[in-house]
């Protein structure tokens, strides 16, 4: 336990309880909780990549993470070895109005191009409030003096200010895993300056692609420079660097990844294998499978990759007796009304195409609604034909490369919509526009029926890609800048990612 003793900026750690020395601060904590037949409680790890890249992190240097553990008013505090856990608690209407309300109601469709209408409520930004400073709170305790916090992701976006003003000791960085908006899609928000207020306390704030940090930094320039022009702060961008007084905060582009080595591995063993061979064989041994892996959201443009294939059969382009096209879709926010209205179109679409062109026994479309378990996914990448990533707007999208890290015999072929992040990596694929239905026709089509040498030269230069970029590589990458990063540094552009030049200095 840290002693008590004296911290940057004037301030002391009398009040310090933690220890820790590296904390991760996210919505969800890295752990599923499951009850078994006989009552006794179990927390299971999630596989998520973040957790895989943090992980060796957690446990070398005294870590800690912050998180809610998905269950309503609970206060479980689950004993992971080597990781020290602080669950925030959340009620029942807490959920309801700060996950489910504020940051799924109104920040996801807004940050993703508004294709569904946001909704603002001020009871739901009230929450946002409170919650964000449940976790700042959480963290405060949690942290050692000096120690390095990583806030992920739009559910926390005003933690980074909270937790300077408890903590001006540490050393704090954010990561949006979602698209950034348009600067006039975010000047909607009734609460604009708050939000870039809130973030604007890191220390390195990532972002994607350099189009998000570049829109943050207008909007930094815009929002807090208006908030602060009558008091005491002033607030300067250039060059990837916004100055908050006394304070130099960085805004960089860090493209995420996944743990391709895992799934490269993964992807070749034996079982594997049989298991992809089996999935050909269950759904007819058709000439071309092509696969879909989504969470069922509006963003993810399932219903255009349906559409276009009805297009196709319709137009004799596809053959209905040698395609299949397998549709994985995870359950998601089943209680928000914009999700369960698209949950009953899409499956209308799949009924409709599988009732025009399917035969008894062999449908067109074979469409899952639930998890699917990991190994299990897996063995369908390396089954698949053609790999369909069509959102209308994605921050990344991981899928992609996840199929492409599960490719080792360079075999598949990759459609994926030109608004993913992963676009701006994955070149080689086949970029469609998802807004133009023919152009995702076309792109599905020419992957179908790509030359074997043209799939294999295009799959060897994805693999080069995902296999060089992991996801350690990107923590390293913005944990590395992160600690390069001091109030003292007169080299505002050591070790970022910037963004390029097109940002003028204020005036």
């Amino acid at each position: 336990m840290a002693e008590s003793g004296h911290v940057a900026n004037g301030g002391t750690t009398a009040d310090i309880q933690g220890d820790a020395q590296f904390v991760v601060v996210a919505n969800r904590l890295p752990v599923d909780k499951t009850v078994q037949p006989d009552g006794t409680v179990q927390w299971k790890r999630s596989p998520g990549g973040l957790v895989t890249a943090l992980e060796p992190l957690l446990r070398t240097k005294t870590g800690a993470w912050v998180g809610w553990s998905g269950i309503a008013d609970s206060d479980d505090n689950p004993d992971i070895p080597g990781i020290e856990i602080f669950a925030v608690p959340l009620s029942t209407q807490e959920i309801a109005e700060y996950y489910e309300g504020f940051s799924n109601a109104t920040l996801w469709p807004l940050y993703h191009d508004v294709i569904v209408k946001p909704e603002y409520h001020r009871e739901w930004w009230n929450t946002y409030v409170t919650v964000n400073r449940r976790f700042a709170e959480a963290t405060a305790r949690a942290a050692g003096p000096g120690a390095t916090v990583w806030v992920q992701d739009y559910q926390l976006q005003l933690v980074p200010k909270m937790l300077r003003m408890l903590r001006p000791d540490l050393k704090i960085g954010f990561f949006l895993h979602i698209p950034f908006p348009p600067v006039e899609l975010f000047m909607q928000n009734p609460w604009r300056t708050e939000i870039v207020e809130g973030l604007l306390g890191a220390d390195l704030i990532g972002f994607h692609l350099p189009g998000g940090a570049q829109n943050f930094l207008y909007l930094a320039r815009r929002l807090a420079g208006q908030a602060t022009s009558k008091g005491t702060v002033g607030v300067r961008s250039r060059f990837g660097v916004v100055q908050v007084g006394f304070r130099t905060v960085r805004v960089g582009a860090f493209p995420i990844s996944i743990d391709s080595g895992e799934l490269d591995t993964k992807a070749r063993s034996r079982e594997i294998r049989k298991r992809a061979t089996e999935i050909r064989k269950e759904l007819g041994n058709p000439k071309t499978i092509m696969l879909g892996v989504d969470r069922l959201d509006y963003t993810k443009g399932i219903d255009v990759r349906l559409k276009a294939l009805s297009e196709l059969l319709a137009e004799k382009r596809v053959d209905p007796e040698q395609t299949v096209m397998v549709q994985l879709a995870t359950p998601s926010r089943e209680r928000v009304d914009s999700y369960v209205k698209m949950r009953a179109g899409i499956e209308q679409l799949v009924g409709n195409i599988n009732g025009t062109y399917g035969a008894v026994g062999q449908p067109v479309v074979q469409y899952l609604h639930r998890p699917v378990p990991r190994d299990e996914l897996i063995a369908f990448f390396v089954a698949a034909d053609v790999m369909l990533v069509t959102p209308m707007r994605d921050g990344m999208n991981l899928v992609a490369k996840e199929y492409v890290a599960c490719r080792s015999d360079l075999g598949g072929a990759l459609v994926l919509s030109e608004f993913t992040g992963a676009a701006a990596e994955l070149r080689n694929s086949y970029l469609c526009n998802p807004y133009d239905l023919d152009g995702v026709k076309d792109a599905i089509q020419a992957a179908a029926e790509q030359a074997p040498e043209e799939g294999r030269r295009r799959m060897r230069a994805l693999r080069r890609q995902v296999l060089t970029h992991d996801v350690a590589k990107w923590a390293d990458s913005f944990l590395s800048t992160l600690a390069s990063a001091t109030e003292t540094e007169t080299n505002a552009n050591r070790g970022v990612h910037l963004v390029g030049d097109q940002m003028d200095e204020d005036e």
